[in-house]
Parts: structure tokens; C-alpha cells; sequence
């Protein structure tokens, strides 16, 4: 049971917009758009949506619980729901899974800070190759990025000493409709554009044809890392979630808000990118080297919307990535500050400062210095890979395992229920995907992307 001195959100709407913040990111805005352009479109929306009802809410839910039950940060509160059993370790893994993560992904956050400062001094240029020359020497640079990616862990820092409703809640009721009015400014100017019903035709027109394993598995895997699972994000914020807080109905909530953000990303990216005759499945280019030149092409004979339009684009990412980044910084926060009985702005100030070293070299090993690189890859791809492919994977597998099989039945529906207040309809349904379906899907995305596994 929750202790009445820990910290705890201050009202519903706050818990939805910071548990939904966490989730909204990058992913949404960046990695949907691009995967459903190279898998049909409406067609993988569907499979999509899908994969968030049978993989993404039974797993959210499950983090819901044990983080809600073990009213800890994320590693003490495995530990606390197995009481003391060896599964603690899943905690520990999960924690530092977003404590990696958070060093590399303020990088790629600077570099929204930075095409914001290019845009609104218009320094990226209009052609593709100056664009894409801009990036390579951006990146190349070994100060900018750096000094960037400290800015916005600085922001971040900023909200996370505040506390949970001083800080975290406060920011996301501010973040999240505004990142809302942003995302809806621009699809309304994207999809104004001549030409633009293509893009939108695109993106809601299924393409069965492209409807394979590969597709399905894909879309397992991005409904999966879209959600934030077994980063600890969702286990730390459950922990400050009241014991009225109806578990089923935020995941719900927060799933739909996350799926929204990504299809309003397609109306913002497809009808601009069709307009200009930009193919949609660009790939991850799509984001730093593709859509600067998609705006700046898209309203040629108006070059001053170009540049406010690709403003308020890269003010978007920024916003998501902000919202994301605080729920990951929380993770490592809470993590220091309960296990090593320090304040919170100690503990905040020792995820600040080892989170930017390790984004300095992430940064450096993208071309400012050579040797700093594994296999062949630098070391921010390492860390994407290892953290995104091997350690979510595990986590998210071992707690439906956890959850599933080692947990008491009972315990599980007390908080699935509430203490018995709630009818509780779902339980055995949600059971039934965390025992079986959820572990063997997890399994199969693991597999595949190790490249054991094809379809």
C-alpha cells in the first residue's frame, strides 16, 4: 500500500497529461510517420491500433500495477510486489534502461533546440543538399551539440527539482496542450497545401498488399516502444497514483492520446511531403535532412510561413521530447533518491550531470572524434540498440512473466479493481494477454530484430 508521505499527483488530469507526456516523444511524431509510409499507410494504422489493444495497454497496465502496488521507484518496487524476491532485478534493469536512454535521447532532443535557433535565423538553407550538408556539419561539430543537449537536460533538471505537482505535474498541463495546439496549427497549414489531399489519401487508404510478417512485427514493436513500456517511466509515475485512480481507464486514455499524436504527425508530414513530391517513406532521414526542405519547398511563394511553419515544427519535436525526457529523468531521480537517501535536488543533480556526459560522448562519437565507436557503429547507435532492442524487449517479457505467473492472482486483481470497488469485467481477459499473449509477442519482436526470427 502507498505510504501517505510519498509524493503523489494532485488530480486525474494531471496524472493522464504527465503519464501521456511520457509516452507522446519522438516516436510519435517521428518514427510512426516514417513506418507507416513504408508499410501501406491506413494499413498499418490498423495493424497498428491493434497491436496497442492486445500488446500496449495489457503491458502499460502491468507496469500501472506494479508501480501503483509498490509505491517505490521503479527497482524498489519490484522488489516490494515480489517481496524481496530475485525480480527485483527486472526493476534495476528497468531503471537503467531509462537512465541510458536519457543520456543519448537529449541529444537528439538538442537537435530540435538547434533547427530551432536555424530556423528562426534561417541559417539551414532552402536546397536539399545545403539542408543535408547542415546536419552533417552540425552533428560533426563537437561544442554545438553538446552545448545543446546540456540546455535541455538543464530544462528538464529545472522541472524535476520542483517535484511531482510542483514540477512534473505543472509542466505537463502546460507542455501537453500546447504541444496539442502546435501539432493541430501545423497539420491545418500541411493540409492546406496544394496537392495535399495525396498525402492524405495515403496515409488513410490501406495498402493491404504491404500487409506481411514483417509489417505486423514492425508495428508490435513500435505500439511497444511508443508507450514508453519498461523504460520505467510508467512504473514511477504509477507510484504516485492514488488508490482510486482507475489503472484500465488511464492506460486506455493514455494509449489514445499517444495514438492520436502519431496520426495527426501523418496529416502534418504526408500532405506537405506529397505536395512537394517527396516520397513518405523517406526513413529515418525523414526528420533532420527531409522535412526542412518539404516545408521550405511546400510554401515556395511564401518564404516567411516556410520558415514559421518549420519553426513551429521543430518547437513541436522539442516539446515531445521534453515531456518524454522528464518521465525519464524522473526514473533515474526517484531511483538515487530513495535508495541512497538524498534530497531530490542531489539526486536530480547527479542524473543531470552523469546523463550529460554520457550524451557528450554519444554526441562526440557522431564525427567530432574518431575511435569512439563499437563494431562499426558510434556510440549513440550502441546505446539505441541496446537499450531499444535488447533491454525493452527483456523487460517488458519479464514483467508479464512477473506479473503473470509469480505475483499472487489475488494481488493483482485487488489492484486491477481497486481494492474490489471496480466491477473488474476485463481482469481475466487482461490476464489472459499477460500470461500468454504478450510474452510470446514480445518474444517474436525480439527475435526478429536480433535477426533470429523472420517472417
Amino acid at each position: 500500500m502507498a505510504k501517505t508521505s510519498r509524493a503523489s499527483f494532485g488530480s486525474k488530469l494531471g496524472i493522464i497529461l504527465a503519464t501521456a507526456g511520457s509516452a507522446v516523444g519522438l516516436g510519435n511524431i517521428w518514427r510512426f510517420p516514417y513506418m507507416a509510409g513504408e508499410n501501406g499507410g491506413a494499413a498499418f494504422i490498423f495493424v497498428y491500433i491493434a497491436c496497442v489493444l492486445v500488446l500496449g495497454i495489457p503491458c502499460m497496465v502491468s507496469e500501472l500495477i506494479i508501480g501503483r502496488r509498490g509505491a517505490a521507484n521503479t527497482a524498489r518496487a519490484y522488489s516490494n510486489v515480489g517481496k524481496g524476491s530475485m525480480w527485483k532485478c527486472v526493476g534495476y534493469l528497468g531503471v537503467l534502461t531509462g537512465f541510458l536512454i536519457t543520456g543519448y535521447y537529449a541529444v537528439v532532443s538538442g537537435w530540435c533546440l538547434e533547427y530551432i535557433y536555424g530556423s528562426a535565423t534561417q541559417q539551414i538553407g532552402t536546397d536539399k543538399a545545403a539542408i543535408g550538408q547542415y546536419f552533417d556539419d552540425f552533428a560533426a561539430d563537437p561544442v554545438r551539440p553538446v552545448v545543446w543537449a546540456a540546455a535541455f537536460l538543464l530544462i528538464t533538471h529545472f522541472v524535476i527539482v520542483r517535484g511531482v505537482r510542483n514540477g512534473i505535474e505543472k509542466a505537463s498541463k502546460v507542455l501537453m496542450p500546447t504541444l496539442f495546439i502546435l501539432l493541430l496549427f501545423v497539420v491545418v497549414a500541411s493540409c492546406l497545401l496544394p496537392d495535399a489531399e495525396k498525402g492524405i489519401a495515403f496515409l488513410f487508404h490501406p495498402d493491404f498488399d504491404k500487409l506481411d510478417g514483417k509489417m505486423f512485427l514492425g508495428a508490435l514493436g513500435q505500439s511497444f516502444y511508443s508507450l514508453s513500456i519498461a523504460m520505467g517511466c510508467i512504473c514511477t509515475y504509477a507510484s504516485y497514483y492514488s488508490r482510486d485512480t482507475h489503472l484500465m481507464k488511464s492506460a486506455v486514455q493514455i494509449s489514445v492520446i499517444d495514438c492520436l499524436v502519431a496520426i495527426l504527425a501523418g496529416l502534418m508530414i504526408f500532405p506537405a511531403a506529397f505536395s512537394v513530391g517527396v516520397e513518405p517513406d523517406a526513413g529515418p532521414s525523414l526528420l533532420f535532412k527531409t522535412l526542412p526542405n518539404v516545408f521550405h519547398q511546400a510554401f515556395l511563394s511564401m518564404p516567411v510561413v516556410g520558415y514559421i511553419i518549420s519553426l513551429l515544427f521543430y518547437a513541436l519535436l522539442s516539446l515531445a521530447a521534453l515531456t518524454s525526457l522528464i518521465s525519464l529523468h524522473e526514473v533515474s531521480t526517484a531511483f538515487f533518491e530513495e535508495e541512497l537517501h538524498l534530497t531530490r535536488k542531489k539526486a536530480a543533480w547527479i542524473v543531470t550531470i552523469t546523463t550529460a556526459v554520457i550524451g557528450m560522448f554519444c554526441s562526440f562519437s557522431l564525427g567530432a572524434f574518431d575511435g569512439l565507436s563499437l563494431f562499426g557503429l558510434p556510440l549513440l547507435s550502441i546505446f539505441d540498440f541496446v537499450t531499444g532492442q535488447i533491454f525493452l524487449p527483456i523487460g517488458g517479457f519479464l514483467t508479464c512473466i512477473f506479473l503473470g505467473w509469480y505475483v499472487p492472482k489475488q494481488d493483482v486483481r485487488d489492484e486491477f479493481t481497486n481494492g474490489g470497488t471496480l466491477r473488474g469485467s476485463l481482469f481475466a481477459a487482461y490476464l489472459f494477454l499477460i500470461r500468454f499473449v504478450c510474452p510470446l509477442c514480445i518474444l517474436a519482436v525480439f527475435l526478429h530484430q536480433l535477426g533470429v526470427f523472420n517472417i
